[in-house]
């Protein structure tokens, strides 16, 4: 019997790894997807390769884009600097369509894979307020990409996956804990340097740290100072 395929999203951070055992713990045939898209370091994206690596995906992609060309977030133009210090609605960190462009590049290779379901690690209760990590937002995207697609109108429905979009930091370290999540590999921080190491003050290092915290689990996370 063929395994059921799935397009994971990952970006080399807590939480998109944390999808990936999820998707495996539920049978799926794994192809992890992640992008070059002009941010501020290369570690996450080495941090994604190793995981998919380790974790045994089918096929690990890296698409190049940039959208720093379009500019408009700290993540990806050096003249904005990543704020350290909690502030109020969305914050520069924000990527303007970064999900859109992912989740249609995802689509589209799916849709090449025979695949029906995407999986992304958006989340709606720890994050930092992007409006493209809410459940409103993921369902429009899943309607239009079943009018978009030649699959989809044959019959093969597109599901856009979001396990941890409910969940709490704590609870998403405390669910990937359980299906063997090695948490050492992966980079959150916005703004580590060249070996990996996180700043611990950018809003993803707080949101990050806290979360191992509440959950009661050791936090091997790699930190500058």
């Amino acid at each position: 019997m063929t395994a059921k395929k799935a397009v994971i999203l990952v970006s080399g951070g807590l939480d998109s790894t944390t999808v990936l055992a999820i998707a495996q713990s539920q049978g799926y045939e794994c192809y992890t997807l992640s992008f070059d898209y002009g941010q501020r370091h290369r570690a996450e994206l080495q941090a994604a390769e190793r995981t998919s690596t380790l974790m045994g995906a089918q096929e690990h992609k890296v698409v190049r884009l940039d959208l720093g060309t379009i500019g408009g977030s700290a993540l990806t133009d050096s003249s904005i600097d990543v704020p350290e210090e909690e502030g109020e609605g969305i914050p520069v960190t924000y990527v303007p369509a970064r999900n859109t462009v992912f989740l249609s590049i995802a689509l589209g290779w799916a849709e090449v894979l025979g695949a029906q379901d995407i999986f992304i690690g958006v989340n709606a209760v720890d994050y930092s307020g992007y409006p493209d990590c809410r459940g409103e937002y993921i369902k429009a995207f899943e309607q239009m990409a079943n009018l978009a697609t030649k699959a989809a109108v044959e019959g093969q429905k597109v599901n856009i996956q979001t396990p941890l979009l409910e969940l709490t930091k704590a609870e998403i370290i405390q669910q990937g804990s359980a299906l063997g999540v090695d948490y050492r590999s992966t980079v959150s921080c916005y703004q580590a340097d060249d070996q990996g190491r996180a700043c611990s003050v950018c809003d993803s290092c707080r949101l990050r740290r806290q979360g191992f915290i509440d959950a009661g689990v050791e936090d091997a996370t790699l930190y500058r100072s």
